[in-house]
């Protein structure tokens, strides 16, 4: 079973994916925001395809950690979602997974075209690593 996660956006939305350990994460893809049913059959393709047990979604935040106007607008669609699927959604903390995700496209030399493509679904990725590693926060021992 795997987590996937959403970045959400008005334009887009950056999909990413765990892997069966749930402990890597790997962006996916993008899936266009509108219209909102052609977004939401390509979740629940994805949703069925990688037998998804959690969505986690991305929830903006102000620096001092306080909620904007971003994040009603997550919320709102957190409630349209959990009226459409069956999977559990959990929100996560994606504070600056946007300014992460353009450095690391610009560090790999990624031209502009491609990183405005990829940047929602690394985001994505980036907010997913950051919620499986906290999943097991115990230290090997040997």
């Amino acid at each position: 079973m795997r987590v996937l996660a959403i970045d959400h956006g008005t334009v887009r939305m950056g999909i990413a994916m765990s892997d069966e350990l749930k402990m890597i994460a790997q962006p996916l893809e993008f899936i266009p925001a509108e219209p909102f049913s052609g977004f939401l059959d390509r979740l629940k393709e994805l949703l069925c395809e990688y037998e998804v047990e959690l969505i986690l979604l991305g929830m903006p935040r102000n620096m001092d950690g306080s909620y904007g106007e971003a994040s009603m607008k997550v919320r709102e669609f957190e409630a349209v979602l959990k009226n459409s699927i069956t999977a559990p959604i959990k929100t996560w903390d994606e504070r600056l997974t946007s300014v992460q995700a353009n450095r690391a496209l610009t560090q790999g030399r990624v031209k502009k075209k491609k990183k405005r493509q990829n940047v929602d679904s690394m985001s994505a990725a980036i907010l997913l690593q950051s919620y499986l590693d906290g999943l097991d926060c115990t230290p090997w021992t040997t």
